[in-house]
């Protein structure tokens, strides 16, 4: 049984720094297809960074510069250290995860592609 479960979401000024982060159970996350995404209301979920099965990352580019995607293997835990925030970044951020298929992730931006999802942790920068 698959499960992922974020925290560290929260509130800050622009500027700011949040880092959540979100705990896997159920999964290997050195070996998965894992990433973040975001939802904000009214818009579709996206992609804000990801790490592919071998371990290479890969960033939206509004966030390029910002934010860095981590990963502890023996923690099973996944991170997102998010600087220099700006209000656009508020939304619901969401830990996902898929099983590689022959090492393959799901395409970048396609939310529905992934099996495994956590209840979102909210970041509101204001």
């Amino acid at each position: 049984h698959v499960q992922l479960v974020e925290s560290g979401g929260g509130s800050v000024q622009p500027g700011g720094s949040l880092g959540p982060s979100c705990a896997g159970s159920g999964l290997t996350v050195s070996t998965y297809c894992m990433a973040w995404f975001r939802q904000s209301s009214g818009k579709e979920r996206e992609e804000v960074a990801r790490f592919d099965s071998v371990g290479r990352t890969t960033y939206a580019d509004f966030v390029q510069g910002r934010f860095t995607i981590s990963k502890d293997n023996e923690d099973n835990t996944l991170y997102l250290q998010m600087n220099s925030l700006k209000p656009e970044d508020t939304a619901m951020y969401y830990c996902a995860a898929d099983p590689p298929w022959e090492s393959l992730c799901p395409p970048i931006g396609a939310p529905d592609e992934f099996d495994y999802w956590g209840q979102g942790t909210q970041v509101t920068v204001s």
